[in-house]
Order: C-alpha cells, then structure tokens, then sequence
C-alpha cells in the first residue's frame, strides 16, 4: 500500500503560533538573500563595466529603442526572441544615465527585481496565503540563473515583475466574489500586468489559459454569479491587449527579424508544431524541482516507496537514450561534459534522470494526497495550471532556437508556489539546499568576472 504524508496547512496570519514563526523566518531568509543580491549585482554592474554573457545580442535592441524611441521602425528592426517592452524598460535607464547604455540597461534591469521584491513584500501581506508568495519570492531569488538575470542584460526581470505582480493582484483582487468597483479595477490592472510580461517575454503567454482554467473551476466550485463572471471575462480581455497590438504590428509572436531568420545566423524563431521542445522543459523543470521538493521523496511509505524507485530507475534508463536531445546549453550541460572527460557522462545522467523521475512521482503523489487544500489555494492552484500550460505552449514554438535552461527561471515563481503550498515548512535540510542554489547564483554571474 502506497503511503504518503499529508501536506502541512499552508503558513497564514490565522496559522498557529509555529506557522507564524515559519512565516517570520521565511520573510528573513527573503530580506537577507535579496539584499545579498542587489549588493552582488550593483558590485558586478559597477565593476565589470564590459559587455558578458548575451549583453551585446540584447543591447542591440536597447540601442534600436535609444535610437529610434518607441516607434513602429523600432519595433520592425527588433533583432532578438524576446518581445520589446522589457528592452524600452531598460532604454528608461539608459537615459535617465545620460546615454551609458550598458550600464543604464543594467540598473534598470536590477531595478525591476528590487520594484518586484518590494511589491510582493507588500502585496503577499494583503493575501490570504502570505506564506505561499514569500516562498516563490524565495525561490525566485535563490534560482541559478537569477542573480545573472539582476545584473546583466537580460528580459527576464521586468518580466517577472509585471507577471508576478499581475498574477498576484489579479488573484488576490479580481477572484473574490464581491463584485466592487476597487476590485473590478485591480481584476483589470493585474490582467493588464500580465498582458505586458508577455511583451516582455512570450512564454508567458500561458498565463491567461492558467487563469481562465481557474477562472472556471472558480465558478464550478461557488457559482459566484453575473457580476463576478463579467468582472473576470473582461480584465481578462483588456489584459490581452498589449499582445494584440504587438502582434498586429510584428504579424506574429515574434518580430519580423527573428521570423526570418535574419536576426543571427541559422536561429529561426517560428509559431509551428515542435514535438521534442516539451520533453525537454518537462526535464528541465523536473531537475530544477529536486532542490524544491526533495522533502517529498522522504515521505513515500509501504510498498508504493518499490514501485516508485522501479518506475523511476526505468523511466531513468530510457530518458538516457535521449541525453543528445534533452541536453540543453546550460550549467547541467557544462556539469556532464565534464564527466565526459572520465568516461561517466552516461552513468550520471542516468542517475540524474532517476533522482528526477522519482521527486517528481513523490511530488504529484503529495499533491494528489492533498488536493483538496490545494483546490482552495488559488495560487497553488494557478502555479500547477501555469506550468502544465507553459509545457503544453512549448508544443507550438517552431523555429531553431534551442531551450536555454535559463528559460526556467520563467517557471521558478511558480514553483515555489507549489513547493511551498505542499511542503511549507522550512527544515534545516530546505535552508542549508537554498543556500546552496544562492551560493550557485552567485557563481554564474561572478564567473563572467574572472572570464570563466
């Protein structure tokens, strides 16, 4: 018989007195790692004033809108996959620094994470599950790639600032029955946030077939009438206009340049059928889970603990055959290249593959086991809808453009969401792996320091 134990009750201002410890512990942890963070990035953007990783490819664009302003010739000389509103947010700190690109792309980029951490802060206080916000704060912080993502050039920031923050306000103001006007207006400007991130990066596009599936199994479970239907109906729509004008203008979900192909050389990016994109954001997502959830595996009991581990070691064995496939430009990548050079590249991703398959069975097992709290966790619930959406859109990106593992940084809130909706508590065995993973941070951007 298959045994697992029940998630803890989720970390809210009516949980008990070690729940509310839980949650002051978790806010510490938050404060000491984001401020850790925006001194590391403000070091590196002061002392490493040179282009690293892609901070050429994209100030390509910073330029273009530095240049041009935000014009529809802007928008058509667009020359990289992600869309333009992150780029006209950095070209605001390129001249409010008189003209500095690298550096004032830079700041503006660190300035979307401190506006994020600071309006999660104050809105996860206002939220029914405050405990579940501050985990994917945390988890978002703690990610491998997100210190790079805070003091480079990348879209990945005011991306997840307005898709965050819109997710949450839209969640928190626009699903409660109460039909007023203040929360028909904050329903309106989270659908609006979430509109614009995905100009900032199109996967989050998934993020309104999330929200209309929770929309509805909202209105299944409470029926909650005209006005709260109409409220939802319409933000969702305005939400969506920011992604209509730029696809009226780009005649697609990428810009011309990238459709063609004339943007770099032989990387193409495409709407089109793509079979394999998937499994792989479903390894990848799994492998960046094991830090997040190992508490899961532990709690398997009886003999379902057997069938798990066989599952496992055969589900491990056959993702091997695919290794050439799933393995994607990343720190994965660099870590089994350099097994390669003993001869155990095979032997440890077949160990890897397992360890994943294994965490991921013990997780939907956990969830399965308390899926009726999760059904009353609307953000638990829009986290697990989000990412089964974001694989499933992975299906229609055609193209070249392979997945950089970084791209998961995209999915890393809302794995907290769900890590920490199933497992809230903060063990010593959680901190001493979340550390790890800041620590890791650290290393992928101060390696770009020293040229490594």
């Amino acid at each position: 018989m298959l045994l697992i134990q029940n998630p803890a009750a989720e970390l809210d201002r009516n949980g008990s007195e070690r729940g509310l410890s839980s949650v002051r512990i978790l806010v510490r942890c938050l404060v000491a790692i984001f401020l850790l963070n925006v001194v590391s990035a403000a070091l590196f953007i002061g002392l490493v004033n040179r282009p690293v990783y892609d901070d050429e490819l994209h100030l390509l664009d910073v330029h273009n809108y530095v240049t041009h302003g935000i014009s529809t010739q802007a928008l058509l000389s667009h020359r990289n996959a992600p869309g333009p509103l992150a780029y006209m947010w950095m070209t605001v700190g390129v001249r409010l620094l008189a003209g500095n690109e690298l550096t004032g792309a830079r700041v503006a980029v660190l300035m979307s994470w401190i506006l994020l951490f600071v309006a999660i802060i104050v809105g996860a206080r206002r939220s029914q599950f405050p405990g579940t916000w501050y985990g994917a704060l945390l988890v978002l912080l703690i990610f491998p790639h997100a210190l790079e993502a805070t003091a480079t050039v990348l879209t990945e920031g005011p991306a997840l600032f307005f898709a965050i923050l819109g997710v949450l306000v839209w969640i928190e103001s626009g699903l409660p029955t109460a039909g007023t006007v203040i929360s028909f207006a904050m329903a309106m400007a989270g659908a609006m946030m979430m509109g614009l991130s995905v100009t900032c990066r199109q996967f989050f596009l998934a993020l309104f077939p999330a929200a209309v599936a929770l929309a509805c199994f909202t209105w299944r479970e409470k029926v909650p009438g005209f006005r709260w239907s109409l409220k939802v109906l319409v933000s969702l729509a305005f939400g969506t206009l920011p992604i209509i004008a730029m696809t009226l203008i780009w005649k697609g979900m990428s810009s011309p340049e990238m459709a063609t192909g004339t943007s770099y050389s032989g990387w193409k990016v495409a709407v089109g059928m793509n079979w394999v994109r998937p499994l792989i954001v479903i390894f990848y997502t799994g492998l960046y889970l094991i830090p997040l959830t190992f508490p899961a595996m532990f709690r398997l009991r009886g003999s379902g603990r057997q069938l798990a581990l066989l599952f496992a070691f055969l589900g491990g064995i056959c993702v091997g055959h695919f290794e050439h496939i799933i393995l994607q430009p990343g720190p994965l990548n660099s870590v089994i290249r350099l097994a390669s050079t003993v001869h155990a590249d095979a032997f440890l991703f077949d160990v890897i593959s397992i360890v994943l398959i294994y965490n991921v069975v013990a997780t939907l097992l956990l969830a399965w086991t308390g899926r009726q709290y999760l059904a009353k966790n609307a953000p638990a619930l829009f986290g697990l809808l989000f990412i089964l959406f974001f694989i499933v859109e992975q299906f229609g990106v055609g193209g070249n453009l392979p997945f950089y593992d970084r791209y998961v940084l995209q999915l890393a809130p809302f794995l907290g969401i769900v890590a920490f909706a199933l497992l809230p508590q903060l063990t010593t065995s959680r901190l001493l792996a979340f550390a790890c993973l800041s620590v890791f941070s650290q290393y992928m951007l101060w390696r770009y320091a020293f040229g490594v």
